[in-house]
């Protein structure tokens, strides 16, 4: 099995990706707008995706945040609210709060399972720091670590209720970049005792089984590298001083944060200690290279995937419904 995520074209799965996914057997895949029309053509997707290899419990996943991040849209789907929206509530009623974002994220992930989605890219963990890009902005739940953490938690509950797997980012944190990394290298110049603030929500959520980095460089941890391809960041600040165990995603190798060819990202991300290369774009090029130049799963990591994936997938009926009723009601009392 190939350590990556692959990402697909179009609305259905080409031939060439599909003898493309056989061969090569990637840990997974992940979605955007581009795969998205109905719900009935989500759902053949993702079973056309499992039936590859037969695996009924498959890591496909997808950026579903609500805000302005969210692949599944209206008219088709509902719309979710962001991170925002639960922070103001938490500044006057903190219980209310958890639960509104526990409820939120349950009716979300009543949307992901019935269109076979098994993993959510939620929730960022993100502390939000005054004056910084708003690449994170909203997306975060809050500046302070604590409150973060709390409603990160009630999130990842609300989705594990629907029999989806959240997955905590960006570690060790996006919320002091002053760039958005989507299109250039964002460095932190905070000292390790300011980033610690950062650490704070992680590790509360250290247990979480999926995780994912963050393209930034922090020059009090390496000078040189990106997180994602920096061992001492993986190894010394993510496993060790976050404790973080679980399954370790890199964020989009495409992005224009990080330089070289993108499997020659892949190859760098998994030598510095990170678990699954993910490649969101769909370039055949660039994922034939990746397969090449990726060693084989080691049996850390396939023990982290399967770990990851072993949520029930029987969860509790629940009604959508009677979830956004609560989830609004208790957003109301910020108005």
């Amino acid at each position: 099995m190939v350590p990556a995520i692959f990402g697909l074209s179009g609305l259905t799965l080409t031939a060439d990706e599909r003898a493309f996914f056989r061969d090569a057997d990637p840990a997974g895949y992940i979605l955007f707008g581009r795969n998205i029309d109905s719900r009935a053509q989500v759902r053949k997707l993702t079973d056309e995706l499992r039936a590859i290899h037969g695996r009924e419990r498959l890591f496909i996943c997808i950026d579903q945040e609500g805000g302005r991040v969210a692949r599944m849209k209206p008219p088709v789907w509902a719309s979710y609210p962001s991170g925002e929206a639960f922070d103001r509530l938490y500044e006057i009623a903190p219980s209310s709060a958890i639960e509104a974002a526990r409820c939120n994220a349950h009716a979300l992930g009543l949307d992901l399972a019935e269109a076979g989605i098994t993993v959510d890219c939620y929730p960022s963990l993100d502390v939000r720091q005054p004056g910084a890009h708003d690449v994170i902005g909203d997306r975060a739940f809050g500046a302070d670590a604590m409150r973060v953490a709390a409603l990160g938690r009630a999130a990842l509950d609300g989705l594990a209720r629907a029999g989806v797997v959240g997955c905590i980012k960006h570690m060790p944190g996006h919320g002091r970049a002053m760039a958005d990394s989507h299109k250039e290298l964002p460095t932190v110049t905070a000292t390790d005792a300011e980033l610690e603030q950062d650490l704070g929500a992680f590790r509360r959520l250290a247990h979480t089984p999926i995780g994912m980095t963050a393209h930034v460089r922090y020059t009090a941890w390496d000078a040189q590298n990106a997180a994602t391809l920096s061992p001492f960041v993986v190894e010394e600040i993510i496993r060790r001083r976050i404790g973080f165990t679980g399954l370790l995603l890199t964020d989009d190798l495409d992005m224009q944060a990080l330089d070289g060819s993108v499997p020659e990202r892949a190859a760098r991300a998994l030598a510095a200690g990170c678990d699954i290369a993910l490649n969101c774009w769909a370039k055949m090029d660039d994922m034939v290279g990746i397969a090449k130049a990726c060693p084989q799963m080691p049996d850390i990591t396939a023990q982290r995937l399967e770990r990851a994936l072993s949520l029930p997938n029987d969860p509790a009926p629940a009604s959508w419904t009677d979830l956004a009723a609560k989830r609004d009601t208790l957003l109301a009392l910020t108005a």
